[in-house]
């Protein structure tokens, strides 16, 4: 087990105090989790109004793609809370090796895709534009000359990248896009429990919290997001695809980094808005919240959670469902 959940799991063990009053669960909740800010910013990729403009209308921007069918959106959907519905979606040419999670709240993580073999948002989207389980062009350049070709957004970028001389370029696509996404944050009623607020949350949604936090689901689901902070083995106590019964096994960050101790390794998924975003684990292999947090004490955490504890914390869970930005509620009207 990895050092920082190890020490998770003695914070837990070790101070949790008994009488179980909202205070001390409170008390308790902020030693692990914090509420959402109100954007992600980078230093890298400062966000202003005119790139956040332009990357959302670059996220729906189906034009962008080599066959001009393909979109951000498509494997993010606005209906499917910017996820995928699909257990793996196909791309522009080719099917995708792992589910499309939701990106409202992933420009928080420390890296990017199931993996990490993305560093933030503005990397994937940069791939993406080659990639061809995503947007598919043949090259950089050629996604920068459809968009030259759009007096729109010649225009649109020129206001985005004022001192940039030649304003559309593949990397400035995706710091409009990573700009947006930057601002994809969805505060829930735990934002408003952790800031103070201990009615923000059900008698049997605070009883899930408790139960998360005893169980040790926060040894690696912690943070502002709920995890997306570590990478943690999918199959601690048994193999994950015994229970998960998955049509083929990926070996995870194995395939990137090529060490032993790097198989069946994934970065821990954030759990903001779990419950609007089926189905579950990398290779969307379930389609049941609570079968989902059954498996993962099973495998994870080698216990065998009764139907009580699962329904607690699936109410805990849905507490986690957050509200979009105005902005992200529904498709842009697009350039000409």
């Amino acid at each position: 087990m990895r050092k920082s959940a190890l020490l998770a799991l003695l914070l837990v063990s070790g101070v949790y105090s008994k009488d179980g009053s909202d205070k001390d669960l409170l008390e308790k909740a902020r030693q692990f989790f914090s509420p959402l800010p109100k954007s992600f910013p980078s230093e890298e990729n400062p966000i202003t109004p005119e790139k956040v403009k332009l990357g959302r209308l670059l996220f729906f921007e189906r034009r962008l793609s080599v066959n001009d069918m393909i979109s951000c959106a498509t494997c993010h959907a606005v209906e499917y809370y910017y996820a995928s519905p699909a257990p793996k979606q196909m791309g522009a040419l080719k099917l995708q090796p792992r589910h499309a999670p939701t990106v409202l709240n992933s420009a928080g993580q420390f890296v990017q895709h199931w993996i990490g073999n993305r560093k933030d948002v503005e990397d994937q989207a940069l791939q993406s534009l080659t990639g061809p389980p995503a947007l598919g062009n043949p090259s950089r350049e050629s996604a920068e000359e459809k968009l030259k070709s759009i007096p729109a957004y010649v225009e649109l970028f020129k206001k985005a990248f004022p001192k940039d001389k030649e304003p559309i370029t593949a990397e400035n696509i995706a710091k409009a896009i990573g700009a947006f996404e930057r601002t994809l944050v969805t505060p829930s009623r735990f934002d408003e429990f952790l800031k103070g607020n201990t009615k923000a949350l059900t008698e049997e949604e605070k009883k899930g919290l408790k139960t998360f936090i005893e169980v040790g689901c926060v040894s690696c689901h912690n943070g502002t997001l709920v995890g997306g902070t570590m990478y943690q083995k999918f199959g601690i106590y048994e193999p994950y695809w015994k229970y998960t019964k998955s049509e083929s096994i990926d070996e995870g960050r194995y395939a990137v980094t090529k060490k032993e101790e790097d198989k069946y390794v994934f970065k821990v998924p954030p759990l903001r808005n779990v419950a609007m975003t089926p189905p579950y684990f990398h290779d969307g292999s379930v389609t049941s919240l609570e079968e989902a947090v059954w498996i993962m004490g099973k495998v994870q955490l080698g216990k065998d959670l009764s139907k009580q504890q699962v329904r607690y914390i699936v109410a805990f869970l849905k507490s986690l469902t957050g509200r979009l930005p105005e902005e992200a509620r529904k498709p842009p009207i697009l350039p000409p």
